[in-house]
This record gives C-alpha cells, structure tokens and sequence, in this order.
C-alpha cells in the first residue's frame, strides 16, 4: 500500500510517500507523481519518505528518473525524511549521489 500526499508551494513540489514504494505500487507512484510532474512541467521536487517503511530498486529506479526530469528542466530533486527502514537501500543504490539529502522539507527553501 502507497499513499502519496502532494503539495505545490513556491515552485516546489512536496511528495509525501507513505507505506512502500515497491515494485507492487509503482504503477500508483508513476501514474500520480511523475505524470503530475510532467503535465505541470514543474522542475523542482522534494520527497518525504519519513513514513515509508519499504523501499525496493523499483523505487529507487522512479525517484531517480525524476531526478533525471528535473535535472533537463534545470530542477532539482531533493530527498528529506530517511527513516531507519529505508536508510540501507537509499545508501547502498547511491542514489544520493545525484539526489540531495536535505534535513526537512523548509530546508528545501534555502538550498
């Protein structure tokens, strides 16, 4: 189970991800986040994964292609809110070596 809480302020879009973000939600995840993210042409993101508790390559593989969306439009994908549940996957697929880890979603405003 997925529950996505989005939330446009200032230029940025906020991802709440709450439950798991695997292979058996993803459809869920592209259909709601990336095709908002297209349709709006918004080039700036931050997810939440505080409440997520599972987190597969699957996953991982999503959040990196809007890095890859954002990164075209001159946008930035940044990440808040790792939880011990997800830290392992998150470290181990260096997915932060493209995306920003920031400390909460009102650090997004001055990075």
């Amino acid at each position: 189970m997925l529950d996505i809480n989005m939330e446009f302020r200032k230029g940025v879009l906020f991802v709440r991800l709450e439950g798991q973000l695997t292979k058996k939600t993803i459809l869920k995840f592209n259909n709601e986040v990336l095709s908002s993210i297209k349709k709006a042409g918004i080039n700036n993101v931050v997810y939440n994964l505080e409440n997520l508790y599972r987190l597969d390559l699957k996953g991982i593989h999503s959040l990196l292609y809007t890095y890859e969306l954002n990164k075209n439009n001159n946008g930035k994908t940044l990440i808040c809110g790792i939880n011990s549940n997800v830290e392992k996957i998150i470290r181990q697929s260096r997915i932060l070596n493209y995306v920003s880890e920031i400390g909460s979603e009102i650090m997004a405003f001055t990075s």
